[in-house]
């Protein structure tokens, strides 16, 4: 069986006449730049997050580094962020001329220690990013605290949570501004590069849009240096269609995610853990375990596609070495990175397919144990989180 990592043609697939439809009408009207299709989708997201103002640009890097440029974060000052996240999340905050800060993050839910954080804060530090990576919300509650001690600025990168719950709130609505991507593969994804920012802080929205459209208000009055970062009206169109699908695709994410949990239990590889008051969509579902290439390799040989998010942290890649962190600098986000897997996830797996993948894992790690230890499988450990 061929199991693939995600399935954008079987989605397009299940709203073909929805999406063309929505491309035609697009055509019809020829709005390609901030068009009709991108005020409406702005309204109909960030009503989605629970929040008052969404504003569309061309990608979450840019949502983040927007919203930062908005919050008044500039050059000298610092952003602390998590040092297992994509590169995106540093690299935004250098657009500014900020510096990022990283800091380790909790071993269960791979979200921002809090405790880590609050230590990193110092003099020059403006704001913290939270990533709700893979889909689960960091621990906003302990994140706001500490920003409300230090009279900081959170702006949540959400760009792998779209529709997660924290509280019982969506993220987009915790922090005081957030970052969303709809790259192709991510839960609400484009057919090419999309992001919003959204917040309920009236004039952060305000100069997001300011920012931009070049530093306009109104056409050839540029209040400020800005930006050509604004959101296709074809993209826009694409992504209303698929909004109201949304939360059926995130149902069968977690439905998908139940399933991986349950056929895993008794493997010895590590499950996805959800932190308490947590709603996760699962954007990729990642298990931990030791010998992760040779295992990674046998799953392709089964026809099974996987990704590693994210094999090198942000404090270890060359273009961050100027940081000056180092290996061991951050232990639990080095270790994730040598030992995580993403199993196939997408809506449009199917339960057989779940099923022949989780026999993979148990097959391929019992194999690559006995070749390791030379030992029978019942005189196997299984691999412990805390190794």
């Amino acid at each position: 069986m061929n199991v693939p990592f995600v399935d954008l043609a079987g989605q397009y697939a299940s709203v073909k006449e929805e999406i063309d439809g929505a491309i035609r009408d697009v055509l019809g009207r020829m709005d390609f730049i901030l068009g009709r299709d991108v005020g409406l989708f702005e309204e109909e997201f960030a009503a989605y997050c629970e929040a008052e103002h969404g504003v569309g640009v061309d990608s979450g890097t840019s949502a983040l580094e927007l919203a930062l440029r908005a919050a008044g974060i500039g050059q000298g000052d610092e952003v602390i962020t998590a040092a297992n996240t994509f590169m995106a999340t540093a690299l935004a905050i250098s657009y500014t001329g900020a510096e990022p800060v990283l800091v380790d993050v909790d071993p269960s839910t791979y979200t921002i220690d809090p405790a880590a954080a609050e230590r990193a804060v110092t003099e020059q530090t403006k704001a913290i990013i939270p990533v709700h990576l893979y889909g689960q919300a960091a621990d906003m509650d302990s994140i706001m605290q500490i920003a409300g001690r230090h009279g900081l600025v959170v702006v949540e990168d959400a760009c792998q949570a779209h529709g997660a719950r924290y509280q019982g709130r969506r993220v987009g609505s915790l922090g005081h501004a957030a970052a969303f991507s709809f790259y192709p593969s991510k839960n609400l994804g484009a057919y090419g590069d999309g992001g919003m920012v959204v917040t309920d802080d009236d004039e952060l929205a305000r100069r997001v849009r300011v920012l931009r459209n070049y530093g306009q208000k109104e056409k050839n009055h540029h209040l400020t240096v800005g930006f050509n970062r604004r959101l296709d009206t074809l993209q826009a169109a694409i992504l209303r269609a698929k909004l109201p699908h949304l939360s059926q695709w995130t149902a069968l994410r977690q439905s998908h995610a139940a399933l991986y949990d349950r056929l895993l239990e008794s493997t010895g590889v590590v499950t996805p853990e959800v932190g308490a008051n947590r709603d996760h969509v699962y954007h990729l579902y990642v298990i931990q375990v030791e010998q992760r290439d040779r295992l990674r390799a046998y799953l392709g040989d089964m026809g099974i596609s996987t990704g590693i998010h994210y094999p090198v942290p942000i404090h270890l890649q060359p273009a961050y070495r100027s940081l000056g962190y180092g290996p061991g600098s951050f232990p639990v986000a080095e270790k994730c990175a040598a030992w995580i897997l993403s199993l196939p996830m997408c809506a449009e797996l199917t339960p057989e397919m779940i099923t022949y993948v989780a026999g993979a894992v148990s097959s391929g790690y019992s194999d690559v144990w006995e070749e390791q230890l030379s030992l029978p499988v019942s005189a196997r450990s299984p691999v412990s989180s805390s190794n």
